[in-house]
């Protein structure tokens, strides 16, 4: 035939639009033409589908051909089209045949020798392949990322022969294992921190409660130590937790079998942009904010990022969501993160040391906590100090509770808050707090003196009430009471 069809995927966001690959041979002077708003590296196909083909032992046809990426509005990027744009040229051509096309996708990067390299993305286009129900052949190093994505066929290849010997029926495709069975996630541990207890108390509070947190302290006091433990007092991730979290991974190509389960935990430098935080780019990738999705994200030094980049993480906080927008397309990254932040008190980082003086001016420590807008603040649920260790806290062998009995204990309140409302304290909305976090009379005087005290907010008086849920489940108690939302208070006493 002089014409053939072949199905791909491209990415967009955290969708995979199908991109239906077109060749079309003609008389004429020998010439190869790409259509269908390809950008750089897709024109580069050019040269590793004609090397590929003739290191495969086939004929690159001496003909004027035309290879068409429809839509030809939706701009094509990477490798990912080598395979398709290869086979689409040798049905067309006559030398393989094509009757398999119609229920089958294809993606991947072809070397000069005609082996396939992985492809970002093959998570996600799984997952568009299953509702198209067809089966969806990948480059064998990317097939077992997209065989966790239950209810859709994969197979993997390793060469371009390898494909086109199973389209014309003499041999087989690899079969990924659909179910991977990896060791347990580990954790650095708890128990390795000496002496915070009462960190360690708000740190499992936010744990159980999915809440923000703020650390507070002078150097040394294990504010880094503490948050690069926390995802281990986590709950163990759902199935669909982990998929989620996969898919976004998949994007960058950062997606490892060995972390599968693993509770995301990413930790920018303070000199990140805002695009590297919240994602961005001529076609969007996702940022830190979405790769650490069901996860951790840790900023370290706090004041130190730019005001501009700090300001970018307000609405995601809020909605667990973040929107890229172009001039010419617009993409949607999930960004259900849970926020560890970390901080001096000044400047020089010992005001209010017990045995370091401070050596900055109220100027200059009031221009430094002011790097942090109210607004923000007013987002993070727990807000806390962290004191030096006295000499003997920090002498003594570290004997503290290990993460997996804490981890217990938030499992625990984590399944209690499902089981009642279907989500996690700190996702709880303005009805569903009044309906959840209700208060005896004695619990609402106390809260009415915390506001007036503590000058707080509205959103930061419906974060006291989730915080005070998420105690009251670490109790084990069906209703707050005092002793609960007391605690809950003391965590809004901004540390800054």
């Amino acid at each position: 035939m002089a014409v053939a069809v072949v199905k791909s995927r491209a990415l967009n966001g955290m969708d995979a639009p199908e991109v239906v690959v077109e060749a079309h041979l003609a008389n004429g002077l020998p010439a190869f033409t790409l259509v269908g708003l390809p950008e750089t590296e897709v024109k580069e196909a050019r040269d590793r589908v004609r090397a590929a083909i003739q290191n495969a032992r086939y004929e690159f046809p001496a003909r004027r051909i035309t290879v068409n990426l429809a839509p030809a509005d939706l701009p094509k990027e990477s490798g990912r089209f080598d395979l398709p744009i290869a086979l689409a040229i040798l049905a067309a051509s006559g030398q393989i045949p094509a009757d398999k096309f119609k229920h089958a996708e294809f993606a991947g990067e072809l070397a000069l020798t005609g082996e396939l390299r992985p492809v970002r993305g093959a998570l996600a286009m799984a997952l568009a392949t299953r509702k198209a129900d067809r089966l969806l052949v990948l480059p064998a190093a990317s097939a077992g990322e997209a065989a966790l994505a239950s209810g859709v066929e994969t197979r993997g290849a390793t060469s371009l022969l390898e494909v086109c010997a199973w389209l014309a029926g003499q041999g087989s495709l690899l079969e990924p294992e659909s179910d991977p069975t990896p060791a347990a996630p580990a954790y650095p541990d708890f128990a390795d921190v000496k002496g915070q207890a009462a960190t360690k108390r708000a740190l499992e509070v936010a744990a159980a409660g999915n809440h923000s947190v703020l650390m507070a302290g002078p150097p040394g006091t294990g504010k880094s130590m503490l948050a690069a433990r926390f995802p281990g007092i986590l709950p163990a991730m759902s199935e669909d937790e982990a998929l989620e979290a996969a898919a976004v991974q998949s994007l960058n190509g950062g997606f490892r079998f060995e972390h599968w389960k693993r509770r995301p935990f990413r930790a920018p430098h303070h000199t990140a942009s805002a695009v590297a935080l919240v994602g961005g780019g001529g076609n969007p990738r996702p940022g830190e904010i979405s790769l650490a999705h069901h996860g951790v994200l840790f900023l370290d030094e706090l004041p130190e990022f730019s005001r501009q980049v700090l300001e970018v993480l307000r609405e995601p906080l809020e909605t667990g969501r973040i929107t890229i927008s172009r001039a010419a397309r617009q993409a949607d990254f999930p960004a259900r993160f849970q926020l560890v932040a970390a901080m001096n008190p000044c400047p020089c980082g010992y005001l209010g040391h017990p045995t370091q003086a401070c050596r900055d001016t109220p100027d200059q420590i009031s221009r430094y906590r002011g790097r942090i807008s109210g607004p923000l603040l007013d987002r993070i649920d727990i807000q806390i100090s962290v004191p030096a260790l006295t000499q003997d806290e920090l002498m003594q062998a570290g004997a503290g509770e290990a993460s997996a009995a804490i981890r217990t204990r938030v499992q625990a309140a984590r399944e209690r808050q499902m089981a009642r409302q279907g989500k996690p304290n700190a996702a709880l909305g303005t009805q569903e707090i009044d309906h959840h976090c209700t208060l005896d009379a004695a619990s609402e005087a106390l809260l009415k003196q915390a506001i007036v005290r503590l000058n707080l907010s509205a959103r930061a008086y419906h974060r006291v009430l989730k915080l005070a849920r998420s105690v009251a489940d670490l109790a084990g108690c069906d209703t707050i009471s005092t002793t609960h939302l007391a605690e809950a208070i003391q965590y809004r006493r901004q540390a800054t």
